[in-house]
């Protein structure tokens, strides 16, 4: 049997950083757009954030502490999750910094807004993809003791989608084009999408009783 490190989280790690977030990757960047009740827009972004409803379309992302994306989209029921390509990796990580809510990060990183159709909070002009969503659940979580932790879990329903023409590509958007960033746990690592590893589910012949299959192929 090969060694293992083991340890229950609530006893500490005993390494030198926190492996869970480098062993949960990578994960996909939400970058939230919202505004408050007064119209002030935010743009942050998240990496605890996920899809996860197809009909009806949901995501899904997690905010460690209530910041102003939380505050915003409890007042207003409202907001954006932008694709973050490798095109925006540096204003993305701007929008990083703690600042005043005064303060707008779409201005201060100088990305252009645009509309959105159904909600109020504005879309990255840029980015390849938006997604405008209504809030269905925000919550704070809590641990099995039932102490509530530091985050918070917003649940969106999925309500508009916007494309940018030039990622699709015969009918289907081009993720390899667009280049997703992925966060990948320690300081500073992020990971970009270039490249597919292509497999296909196996389909059992029972005139045989063999599993067709096709070997793995990398797309780049």
């Amino acid at each position: 049997m090969t060694e293992a490190h083991f340890y229950e989280p609530s006893h500490g790690h005993r390494m030198q950083h926190d492996p869970l977030k480098a062993i949960v990757a990578p994960r996909p960047i939400g970058w939230i757009s919202s505004i408050n009740a007064s119209g002030a827009v935010n743009l942050a972004p998240y990496s605890f954030f996920n899809l996860i409803s197809e009909h009806p379309p949901m995501l899904i992302f997690s905010s460690y502490g209530y910041k102003d994306t939380v505050s915003n989209i409890v007042e207003t029921g409202e907001f954006v999750a932008n694709l973050a390509g490798r095109a925006l990796a540096e204003a993305m990580n701007l929008t990083c910094a703690t600042v005043g809510p005064e303060v707008n990060e779409m201005e201060m990183a100088e990305l252009n807004a645009a509309p959105s159709r159904i909600v109020r909070p504005p879309r990255v002009a840029a980015a390849p993809a938006s997604l405008e969503c209504k809030s269905i659940r925000v919550e704070r979580l809590r641990g099995l003791d039932g102490a509530e932790a530091s985050n918070w879990i917003v649940i969106g329903q999925i309500v508009g989608v916007h494309i940018a023409s030039n990622y699709l590509i015969d009918g289907r958007f081009d993720t390899l084009r667009a280049m997703p960033l992925g966060r990948c746990g320690y300081r500073g690592d992020y990971v970009v999408v270039d490249r597919f590893l292509q497999m296909f589910r196996p389909e059992f012949d029972a005139n045989n009783g063999t599993w067709r299959t096709e070997p793995a192929i990398w797309q780049y």
